[in-house]
């Protein structure tokens, strides 16, 4: 079981969730996009989502501003979320348009404005789970995303509840966050998602 409960805050770090959205959305969307594209997509999204931000963060470790890549303490969570949110934005401006790619646009704008509220957060001293963020963004994505295309997604979105609260649950055993931290990160995943679904669901 500790196992188990270690592996999930792992294999369902925030760090993948905007690539897995983008994943989950190429495979499940009706709308056809030459394979190229999606290749192209999916690996400008994974440079952008995954790659650069864990180099940045072991820069910070290298130069002393991070203890570790757990990012434990609320001072060493704000530049990184930052850079983060910047991140997001050079994906919307450079690599997704509202046209091809609506659903995804906005799911985009989402996650950027859930790292912006997590950054106002940590600047009221008040710590929240990135992993709840993470994943109650994504979740509530797919919800979505399976009711504007009328898409059977429901063993997916019953696996991410899942998920969830296995990782709500790691995060709680080892110590890494209480169920205020909790619950406000999953409201901070949630929120943006429901704003922007406004304007393309």
């Amino acid at each position: 079981m500790k196992l188990l409960l270690k592996s999930a805050s792992f294999l369902f770090h925030p760090i993948w969730m905007p690539f897995a959205g983008t994943l989950i959305y190429f495979l499940v969307t009706p709308r056809f996009f030459p394979l190229e594209i999606v290749k192209a997509k999916l690996l400008a999204i994974a440079i952008m989502t995954i790659f650069i931000p864990v180099v940045f963060v072991y820069m910070l470790k290298t130069l002393g501003k991070v203890n570790d890549h757990h990012l434990k303490e609320i001072g060493e969570r704000k530049l990184p979320l930052l850079f983060y949110a910047v991140l997001d934005l050079v994906v919307l401006r450079y690599v997704l348009n509202t046209f091809d790619y609506s659903a995804l646009y906005y799911f985009f704008l989402g996650i950027m404005f859930s790292a912006l509220l997590a950054l106002f957060f940590l600047l009221a001293n008040i710590k929240v789970s990135l992993h709840m963020m993470g994943l109650g963004g994504l979740t509530l994505f797919l919800i979505f995303l399976s009711l504007h295309f009328d898409l059977n997604l429901i063993y997916t979105i019953s696996f991410l509840i899942a998920i969830t609260g296995l990782t709500a649950s790691s995060r709680l055993h080892y110590g890494a966050h209480s169920y205020s931290e909790l619950g406000i990160g999953l409201m901070l995943g949630f929120i943006p998602q429901v704003g922007v679904a406004f304007v393309w669901l």
